[in-house]
């Protein structure tokens, strides 16, 4: 079975960096997309920014020029820098692979556990 599992998270005061990662194990031929998604608290899961196989971005508005999306195609990871952290980031971020192929399965979406991320003001 397919599993993703997030590091990177923390406590970090704001105007600080954090760099998540999120690695996917298991017979995976291929991932179409890969991104990264946060829940506040009292909010809703909200996509924080995605990324193709051909390194195409996608980012919400409130994290462009701030966090940069990543990935290693060969390692099946994904990376999310963010910096200049503001407190309003703060939150449980998980990680997504969509449309993933396996050696018995056809494409489906997967989801880390999630790692929370905290900012101080």
């Amino acid at each position: 079975q397919v599993q993703l599992v997030e590091s990177g998270g923390g406590l970090v005061q704001a105007g600080g960096s954090l760099r998540l990662s999120c690695a996917a194990s298991g017979r995976i031929f291929s991932i179409n997309t890969m991104g990264w998604y946060r829940q506040a608290p009292g909010k809703q899961r909200e996509l924080v920014a995605s990324i193709t196989g051909g390194g195409s971005n996608n980012y919400v508005d409130g994290v462009k020029g701030r966090f940069t999306i990543s990935r290693d195609n060969a390692k099946n990871t994904v990376y999310l820098q963010m910096n200049s952290l503001k407190p309003e980031d703060t939150a449980v971020y998980y990680c997504n692979a969509h449309g993933v192929l396996t050696t018995t399965v056809n494409r489906m979406d997967y989801w880390g556990k999630g790692t929370l991320v905290t900012v101080s003001s």
